[in-house]
Formats: C-alpha cells, structure tokens, sequence
C-alpha cells in the first residue's frame, strides 16, 4: 500500500513549460489527504524555489531540495548535510582556474551564491531556479552561511567528461551527477535525494516499497532505486531507465498524475 509520494521536479513532475495542471493535481492531492499519503517534493533545486509551486501547503508537504542537502517542512529546516568550509575554498579554486567557461552557484542553506562577472545569460537562467539568490565579488571570502551543493553550467557535450574528472580529482570528498540539460551538481558522498527519502520514511516507520517515486535524471536514481514502486519518465537517461522498475508517461504528458490517478483508481477497486 503506498504511504508516501516522492516526484522529482524539473523534467519529471513539471512540463515542458515549468508548469503542472494545477486544477487536476488539487482533486488528486485531496484524496491523497484523505488516505494519509503524504507528497515529497525531491529535487536539485533550491528549498525557496520549490516551494513557491505550492502556494498555501508549505504547512503540509515535505520538501528533500538540494539534491537531499537539506529538508524543510512546515517552513522550518528540518535536516543538513554541510560541507566543510576547508574543502568549499578547495573545490572553487580548482572550477574557478581549470574549468575558464565553467558557471558556478555556491549553494548555501540561506541563500545562493554567484560572481557579478558570471556570463549575464547565466544569470538570468539562475534567478528561474534560485529565489534566493546574491551575487558576490569574489569568492575568496566565503558568505556567512552554510554550503551544501554547488551547482555548475556547462556546454552539454562536455558534461560526461567534466564529471569524470571532478569525481577523480575529489575522489572520496564530492560526488559530481549529471542533473540534465549541461548542469552538474557537486554533492556530498552519500547525501542523495534517496538518503534523505530514506530519512524520512524511517521516521515515518514507512518501508520503502510503500513509497511512490518518480524521476528523470541521474540525481534521481538513488531515490528511483528505494523501492519497487519506481517510475522513469519515459524520455529519461538510459542509466535512470535502467534503475527504475516502471516507465511513465513524459511530463509533457502529465505521467506522474497519470500514474497517481491510476494507482487510486486500482486501489479503490481490490
């Protein structure tokens, strides 16, 4: 029986707009209310973005955001994975001087954090994913806050590559995904959207196969992996195909609140 819901954003849970049938996910979300299922939002983005796609259930959703960094619920920060400040000076030096055309966001539990001089386009496509967002002159002093991702904009062709290489040169210290689209996310070890689900459902005394999960992209395949109730979206990655046990629909096809109303209408009927 499934107790819980976990739908990654970008690609999976939104169009190809960065939008959901709003009208069709209220009649869902209420008998999901009614049987006690609660929803997760999972996804790389930043916890203040993610949450203005839900006006007014701030109260009632569970928020994994940062690529399972951080977990807000109830507009408070619930759990952190931090990296050490040591390591934060480290890693930017070596994308600021080796990686010339690279973009970079420092991801910190307050706010994010780009340079003045980051490429204008960037910018702009950051202030769509980042709603609390500072630029900053330099990042040789680091921002009073506490850093838990770095987000990185790259040329598509070179993303494979560029992973390989970050994982290599920090073997053991950051783990380098692929989250879709030219974007790396430079993670903690082990801090996954699947670590932090599990988190959860462990508080809940929820097993995984009871979870609901949905996803596109190499950052989702931790969490696609939990359990059996696992949906690829239909146009995702081979890897993601690979570690999920179902496909869905595409986002463009609402494939999540396919599969949702599906399962509702199965469980009413056995």
């Amino acid at each position: 029986m499934i107790r819980a819901i976990a739908v990654d954003m970008d690609g999976t849970f939104l169009d190809e707009n960065g939008e959901y049938d709003r009208v069709r996910f209220e009649q869902i979300y209420a008998e999901l209310v009614q049987r006690g299922i609660r929803f997760i939002v999972a996804s790389g983005n930043q916890y203040y973005q993610l949450k203005s796609f839900f006006p007014e259930k701030d109260d009632e959703l569970f928020y994994v955001a940062e690529n399972g960094a951080v977990i807000f619920h109830q507009g408070e920060l619930r759990s952190v994975n931090r990296f050490a400040e040591e390591l934060v000076h480290k890693i930017l030096r070596t994308l600021i001087q080796e990686y010339q055309d690279l973009q970079v966001i420092l991801c910190g539990v307050k706010s994010a954090y780009l340079l003045k001089a980051a490429n204008p386009d960037f910018k702009a496509f950051a202030k769509k994913y980042y709603f609390e967002l500072q630029e900053v002159d330099s990042f040789d002093v680091l921002p009073d806050d506490t850093f838990i991702k770095f987000a990185l904009d790259v040329e598509v062709a070179k993303t494979g590559q560029i992973v390989e290489d970050l994982n290599q040169t920090f073997a053991g210290e950051i783990r380098a995904v692929s989250s879709g689209h030219g974007s790396i996310d430079i993670i903690i070890p082990g801090v996954t959207k699947g670590s932090a689900i599990q988190q959860l459902l462990n508080e809940w005394q929820v097993v995984p196969d009871d979870l609901l999960a949905f996803g596109d992209a190499n950052n989702d395949i931790e969490m696609l992996q939990l359990t059996s109730n696992s949906y690829a979206m239909r146009e995702s990655s081979p890897e993601v195909l690979a570690a999920a046990k179902h496909v869905a629909a595409s986002n463009k096809e609402a494939g999540v609140l396919q599969v949702i109303e599906d399962y509702m209408k199965k469980s009413q009927r056995s």
